[in-house]
Formats: structure tokens, C-alpha cells, sequence
């Protein structure tokens, strides 16, 4: 699939991949001129439910007519574990074949979960965003790590100015890997010359954050944008204090 247009430039790895980045070499020069000394000087982003609310029961609320109805679907048809292959790599084609053949009882309501994808797509969560944006007015490196089909990306990409903000941003469907594999994140490493012990990784995921930190990248589990804010600071980075409730809820 054609990606959208965008001021990003795309760069191609040795072995085929892609990698939104936003003026690169600009970026490596920008690494080199961080002045937080031997602290966090790179911030890695998960896109989905850290930035961006994705979840495909916006969708399929409106096509069944009960909770658990859907909740067996999206858990024995459309799971995701299948969804994950087409994170991976695998077409989205070949995907909605698979499951069908499998249950051909639901193809209809597998059809959709690609035919109409972007009503899964909730909007910007709004409070990371806020993070996100603070840590754009300062020297900090901003890289972003996604799990994401390949061919629904670029919806994305068009839809959320935002993320023209990252200096890039890695694929996993680009690449053939999904997190939490280590081999990702090592990746991700080598391409944008990260030193692993300066960088942190944000996910809602606990297994993205373990995979995270085996390669030796400080790492935080996502709840809250104001929990993460509380993280963050705790590393030395420049953002915002959060609400006093929950600082002190912390203490």
C-alpha cells in the first residue's frame, strides 16, 4: 500500500524494512548535542493506548447486539493473537482468508475488522499527547516503537498530526518483528544510534515493557499520563508535575 503523503522521510533498512524518520541525519546531529549529561536523552513511545485509543470494540459494539457476544468473538475468532499476525507482517488478505476458513460462520463480522478498521481507531488520548508535547520543546530525542499492520499505518500517519513529531518511527509490519521480541528493540537500537542505557520505552503492555528492558532500555508500564509524568521525573526528564492528588498517592 501507497503511504500517505507526509513531511516525514521514509528510510529504507538493508533488509527491506521501513522506518517513518523525520529528518534523520538532523536527528543524529540533535543526539549529539543533548545537554542532560549522563541522564535520559531518548523518550521511545508505544503508539496504541499511550498516544492513540485503539480498541475494536468501537467497532463491534455497533454490529452485535450483546456484550457477550462480541467478547466471544473477539476473543475466539478476531483475537488477538490473529490480529498480532498482521502486526507482524502477514496481509491483511491473507489474515480475514485465514479466519474465515476457519469460521465461516462469521465472515461478515470478519470482513469488517479490516473493511471498517478506522472506527476502531478511538482519537488521540489527549493527556499523553500533553507529555509528548513537552518533551518536544526540549533536547530530547523522540522515537516511537508500534505495533502496527503495515497497511493500516498510514491511516494513522494522516489522521494525527502528531506523529510528524517523532524523529521516527519503527513498524513492526515494516519489519517483520513484533514486540515484545527482542530483536525489535535491537533494531530499533541500531538504526537510530541509541545508547540503551539513556533511553526509555513507554507501553501499556507489561510483556513490551520485560522485552524492553532486556535489551537494556529503561522501561515504564503506561497507566495514567499523570503516572507517567511521575516516571518521567523520577528519571530527570522535563515535564510537568502531575495532579497533587495523585503526588501524593505516589509518596
Amino acid at each position: 500500500m501507497a503511504l500517505a503523503p507526509t513531511c516525514a522521510l521514509v528510510s529504507h533498512s538493508e533488509t527491506g524494512g521501513l522506518s517513518y524518520n523525520r529528518a534523520l541525519l538532523r536527528g543524529r546531529k540533535r543526539m549529539a548535542s543533548v545537554t542532560q549529561g549522563a541522564g535520559i536523552d531518548t523518550v521511545i513511545f508505544d503508539l496504541g493506548n499511550v498516544l492513540i485509543d485503539w480498541n475494536p470494540r468501537h467497532l463491534y459494539r455497533k454490529l452485535f447486539d450483546d456484550v457477550e457476544s462480541m467478547e466471544s468473538f473477539l476473543s475466539e475468532v478476531c483475537n488477538a493473537e490473529w490480529n498480532e499476525r498482521q502486526d507482524a507482517g502477514r496481509s491483511w488478505h491473507e489474515g480475514i482468508e485465514a479466519a474465515m476458513a476457519r469460521h465461516p460462520g462469521h465472515a461478515e463480522m470478519i470482513r469488517a475488522f479490516h473493511e471498517r478498521w478506522e472506527e476502531m481507531l478511538g482519537g488521540p488520548i489527549h493527556d499523553s499527547i500533553a507529555v509528548l508535547e513537552e518533551l518536544r520543546d526540549t533536547p530530547t530525542r523522540l522515537l516511537a516503537l508500534t505495533n502496527w499492520s503495515s497497511e493500516t499505518f498510514p491511516i494513522a500517519l494522516e489522521r494525527y498530526a502528531f506523529l510528524h513529531w517523532f524523529e521516527g518511527i519503527l513498524v513492526s509490519g515494516h519489519e517483520g518483528l513484533i514486540k515484545p521480541d527482542p530483536a525489535i528493540f535491537r533494531l530499533l537500537i541500531s538504526r537510530f544510534g541509541i545508547e540503551a542505557s539513556r533511553a526509555v520505552f513507554i507501553d501499556d503492555s507489561i510483556r513490551n515493557v520485560e522485552g524492553a528492558r532486556h535489551v537494556g532500555l529503561h522501561a515504564i508500564h503506561f497507566s495514567t499520563a499523570d503516572k507517567l509524568r511521575i516516571d518521567l521525573r523520577v528519571l530527570g526528564l522535563p515535564v510537568d508535575a502531575p495532579t497533587n492528588d495523585l503526588l501524593k498517592a505516589a509518596r
